[in-house]
Formats: structure tokens, C-alpha cells, sequence
């Protein structure tokens, strides 16, 4: 009886070893850079065992705008667990992109007043894929990760750590 006790804890802990987070991407993490307007200005880190860092600057919980917004100190750190379900989506959007075959950087600095986003990728691999998009208009699918880190700010259960 105890050599059937062993035996099937063992096959418990090896199944639950092998149920491993194998995420292809060792960190994801998205940055919306400043407009001269009242852009959300923070950057997003998520790991693959969905633990994620929000750094919020400015314009991530005012409504409108004001210039004294910009003499007001940074918003916070939060720290939180971004929901099974949205990891999987932002993973399945990375995927989408195909992204170690995209530009390097999109969009053109004619004028002078947009938002630059970055989004870096740390593949488990060890290598990693920036993309730096002026205007945030890249593709329509980099227009979908944006939209989908612009709602990670409101949608997850943040905790403010600073």
C-alpha cells in the first residue's frame, strides 16, 4: 500500500512540474510614451507567470486635461496578477504579430505632436524584438496590443507598491 501511496504522489508532483508556464516570451512589456496632449503616458511589464508591474506617469486616471497635470508627481507603481485569460490573449496577439519579422521602427516624425509606443520582447530563447511606433499606427494588428495594454491599466486588479 505505502509502494501505491509513492507511486502515485510521484506521478501528482511530476504532473504538476510538467504543468509549467512554457511561455515562449520570458517578459512582455509595453510603454506609451508622451503627446503633447493628455496621452496616457505608463509602461507595462508582464512576466510569463502573469505577475506584471504598471508604472503609470501621467493621464492614466484624470479625466481631461489640464497643464498642471504635467506638474503633478507620477501617478504610481502598481504591482499585480494580469488574469489567466488576458495573459492568454496578449500572448495570442504577440503571436499574431509575428514579431521577430517586423520593423524595427514605424511611423514617420512629420508631425510633432504623437505618442511613441514601445513594445520589447524577451523571448525565452534569450533574444528579444523591439518595436518603436511614432503615432502608434504601425499595423492594425499593433493597434490591437496597444488597445489591449491601454485596457490591462483599467481591467486588472493593480495594488500601488509606490
Amino acid at each position: 500500500m505505502k509502494y501505491l501511496f509513492a507511486l502515485f504522489a510521484s506521478v501528482v508532483l511530476l504532473s504538476c512540474a510538467s504543468q509549467k508556464n512554457n511561455s515562449k516570451y520570458s517578459q512582455i512589456e509595453y510603454e506609451a510614451g508622451p503627446c503633447f496632449g493628455s496621452c496616457p503616458m505608463f509602461k507595462i511589464i508582464v512576466n510569463p507567470d502573469r505577475t506584471a508591474t504598471f508604472e503609470a506617469e501621467h493621464f492614466n486616471f484624470s479625466k481631461g486635461f489640464t497643464k498642471g497635470e504635467f506638474d503633478k508627481p507620477r501617478e504610481g507603481t502598481f504591482k499585480g496578477t494580469v488574469k489567466e485569460e488576458d495573459y492568454k490573449k496578449l500572448t495570442a496577439l504577440i503571436d499574431g504579430l509575428i514579431i521577430k519579422t517586423m520593423n524595427d521602427k514605424y511611423g514617420s516624425r512629420n508631425i510633432s505632436d504623437m505618442a511613441t509606443s514601445y513594445l520589447r520582447i524577451k523571448f525565452a530563447d534569450g533574444t528579444s524584438k523591439e518595436v518603436e511606433d511614432y503615432g502608434k499606427k504601425g499595423s492594425p494588428k499593433l493597434m490591437e496590443v496597444y488597445r489591449f495594454f491601454e485596457d490591462l491599466r483599467t481591467n486588472q486588479d493593480w495594488k500601488k507598491v509606490e
